[in-house]
């Protein structure tokens, strides 16, 4: 650990959460945080996870290739600290580098996605830096130099990618670490699922940084970014600030990983288990959230009338004055006043304090119509 990272890591650990909203029903008390680790990881995991359900996608890599382009709105906007609640793959944990989360909870309906986020706690669990990182992510050597390796810039790990051709001796050894490492998390897993969790790191290994995001019936689509893509993605003013360009921001995370506080569920947004279970996990230990996202996951709640009953949640999860819920919209780079042609999906913000109080929710409506209300503006006049 670097002198620099060091005292960042000092300074993210002492940082104060924002000063909280109330949540209705509730009076506002003094936030303690998080813990400074989980011991009992699996026990976390069991009480907040529900049955879960089907999703016609393994989403291996998100199809959000503009995923960066709010924060430097969530910079702006002070949003740091407090709790993160997201649904998805890796592109949480640039969001979670970014805003600095004292714990992060990783909700998706799909058991897959935790098993997914076993593999990547396995990998960080694993890995001294960013270069070991994507080596064994997919299934390159590790060379005697890799600890010298860490400072160097996220495009110069991508040529050495590339230049390194995977080999049988070390992918059957990258296979061979998310394997025991993943035994270790104290999760219960069955045959099944030690199985899902080699398919999805054998989907990294054999197609490395070309990896495109899949779907299930449904053709691939020329939007669909590839690995390399979403790694060397940037924000609204051209910065690139992926959780894999700057090596305090992996290490941030890897110690996250380390303490389980990157703690992965299976969860139904709207369902009666997943949020009032975190809700109520937060306020045991005295934590509020800082950023929901949601993805698109609310258009679907919205046509399966249900998204009432996830707004009733929402409104009740203790918050910090600066909350923020980041949503996206699949518009083909146009249909809102966000969007750009140089992105099929356009991301988008909204304070959560103005979604708790739009009473306007309370009536049945469109995706559009709930993405044209309130966003916050990602660029400066």
């Amino acid at each position: 650990m670097t002198n620099r990272f060091a005292r960042c890591l000092l300074a993210v650990t002492a940082l104060a959460v924002a000063t909280p909203a109330s949540a209705p029903g509730q009076s506002a008390t003094i936030v303690r945080g998080a813990p400074d680790s989980i011991a009992d990881f699996a026990g976390l995991i069991r009480r907040l996870s529900d049955a879960g359900g089907f999703f016609n996608t393994d989403n291996l890599i998100s199809n959000e290739q503009g995923y960066q382009q709010v924060l430097g709105a969530i910079d702006r906007l002070g949003v740091r600290g407090g709790a993160y609640i997201g649904v998805g793959p890796d592109q949480n944990f640039t969001y979670i580098a970014r805003t600095r989360p004292r714990i992060a909870f990783i909700a998706d309906i799909r058991r897959d996605n935790l098993l997914q986020h076993l593999m990547f706690k396995a990998l960080f669990a694993r890995s001294r830096n960013r270069a070991e990182f994507l080596a064994l992510w997919t299934g390159r050597p590790v060379p005697s130099t890799i600890g010298q390796m860490g400072e160097r810039s996220v495009q110069a790990l991508l040529q050495w990618i590339d230049s390194t051709p995977v080999g049988a001796t070390s992918a059957q050894r990258a296979r061979a670490i998310v394997r025991e490492e993943v035994q270790r998390s104290g999760v219960q897993l069955s045959p099944q699922d030690l199985a899902t969790i080699g398919r999805f790191h054998d989907a990294f290994i054999n197609e490395g940084l070309e990896l495109r995001f899949t779907t299930t019936g449904r053709a691939p689509q020329p939007y669909y970014p590839s690995l390399r893509q979403l790694i060397l993605e940037h924000d609204a003013s051209g910065r690139m600030r992926g959780f894999l360009v700057d090596e305090e921001d992996f290490q941030f995370l890897k110690s996250m990983q380390r303490r389980n506080l990157i703690v992965p569920i299976t969860g139904d947004l709207a369902g009666a288990q997943t949020l009032p279970g975190i809700g109520r996990y937060l306020a045991e230990i005295g934590s509020r959230v800082s950023v929901l996202y949601v993805s698109n996951v609310e258009d679907y709640l919205l046509q399966d009338g249900r998204f009432s009953a996830y707004a009733q949640w929402v409104r009740a999860l203790p918050r910090t004055e600066s909350a923020v819920m980041i949503r996206s919209y699949f518009g083909s780079g146009y249909g809102h006043p966000e969007s750009t042609p140089e992105y099929y999906a356009t991301q988008l913000l909204q304070s959560m304090r103005t979604f708790v109080t739009d009473t306007a929710l309370l009536r049945p409506m469109r995706y559009r119509e709930l993405v044209n209300r309130n966003w916050i503006p990602l660029r400066r006049p």
